[in-house]
């Protein structure tokens, strides 16, 4: 399996982001139809899909001279993996947040007592 570093440090680079977002648009695509949709070189793209095929987020088929290139599901879910390690520390923080806005003393559609202006007496002059 490839390394998370691996799929993050390639999509780290927004050119490869646009060449995925590019093959996520149009399924399968040639070099030559990601250099005209990118406007890229057709080296710098060459270049980037080497990359994104070496950390798994895409391949390609062979086809006479042309090769098409797709999006490949292993670094996707590499990534997708990765992130969703943190989502328990995150959802304990929105679960929290749900409990505090929950439990607020104000009744809705009552004014809440603490004034966000930034005077809290609007009356007086600020200096």
């Amino acid at each position: 399996m490839i390394a998370a570093a691996t799929v993050l440090d390639a999509v780290g680079e927004p050119n490869r982001r646009r060449l995925l977002e590019l093959l996520h648009r149009r399924p399968e695509s040639t070099v030559t139809e990601l250099v005209d949709a990118s406007g890229l070189r057709q080296p710098q793209v060459s270049k980037h899909l080497k990359v994104l095929a070496g950390a798994a987020l895409v391949t390609f088929r062979a086809d006479g001279r042309h090769r098409y290139y797709r999006l490949h599901g292993e670094g996707l879910q590499v990534a997708h993996d990765w992130f969703a390690s943190f989502e328990d520390v995150w959802q304990a923080r929105f679960d929290a947040l749900d409990a505090l806005v929950s439990s607020d003393p104000v009744p809705p559609g009552e004014a809440n007592p603490i004034s966000t202006h930034p005077n809290p007496n609007p009356e007086e002059q600020l200096p």
